[in-house]
Order: C-alpha cells, then sequence, then structure tokens
C-alpha cells in the first residue's frame, strides 16, 4: 500500500468508529430521554376526556389566586354547583422562579382532580403529579391529599 492509499484507508477506519461512537450515543441519549417521556401520570393528564375550560391563569412571584383569578374560580364554583365538569390552567412561579403548571379539573361527580406539572423545576423531581378531593369547599387552596 502506498502512503496515500494507506491514509484513506486509515481515514475510513476512522470514520467507521466515529459513526458509529455518534450511533451509540444517540442511542444513550434516546434511551435516556424515554424514561422521562413515560411519565403516567403526564399520559394520563394527556389521554384525559377535555372538559369547558375556564381558563388560564399565570401567576406573578407573590400573587395570589383569590384576588388574580376571581373570573376563573367563579367558573368551577359554576361548574361544580351545577353538576357539571370544567377545568383551569394556572402557572406559578417557584421561590427561585421555575414554573410550575396545575391543572384543576371538576368531574360532573364533584370531584376536583388536580395534575401538577413540576418538569420545569430545577429543584424539583421534575415529574407530574396528582392529586384528587371531594366536594371541594374552597377551590383556591386545595390541598387534597396526593
Amino acid at each position: 500500500m502506498t502512503g496515500g492509499k494507506r491514509d484513506n484507508h486509515r481515514c475510513a477506519a476512522g470514520d467507521s468508529v466515529r459513526a458509529r461512537l455518534v450511533a451509540v450515543a444517540a442511542m444513550s441519549l434516546l434511551a435516556a430521554g424515554c424514561g422521562m417521556v413515560n411519565d403516567p401520570v403526564k399520559e394520563r393528564w394527556e389521554s384525559r376526556t377535555e372538559f369547558s375550560r375556564c381558563g388560564e391563569v399565570r401567576l406573578d412571584q407573590g400573587e395570589e389566586m383569590q384576588k388574580q383569578a376571581v373570573r376563573e374560580i367563579v367558573c368551577l364554583r359554576r361548574a361544580l354547583e351545577s353538576g357539571e365538569s370544567a377545568e383551569l390552567k394556572v402557572t406559578h412561579p417557584t421561590v427561585e422562579g421555575d414554573s410550575i403548571r396545575e391543572y384543576y379539573r371538576l368531574t360532573p361527580q364533584g370531584r376536583l382532580e388536580v395534575y401538577t406539572d413540576s418538569t420545569d423545576d430545577q429543584y424539583s423531581d421534575q415529574k407530574w403529579s396528582f392529586a384528587k378531593c371531594y366536594a371541594p369547599e374552597w377551590l383556591a387552596e386545595i390541598s387534597c391529599d396526593r
């Protein structure tokens, strides 16, 4: 083999090894990502039957839902009193400023479901959680068992 052919052979071998390393790295990333995609609470949220919407509320640091979401709370209370279903999305910051999204759902049976998306909160488990209450008395201060 001449010097030029040997260099081409080394280049081809190096490209093949590089391609395999890139493929292994890509598969590792996909496998790691799959663990985060398989969040059963998130999957339950995404596959739900959607209810009538009471809107979306975005709270800033220190803002209270009772003051900033009066119309939306009235919508949920109306649904509760009439035995109808409704949903409300509330986004609020953590102390550090990361976003938490909470989805309040009133079922026709009077059950309140709370789905919490903490995936953007770097100081949490970065997962979804779920809680439910029956006959909630005060929708803005919900304390359900998780």
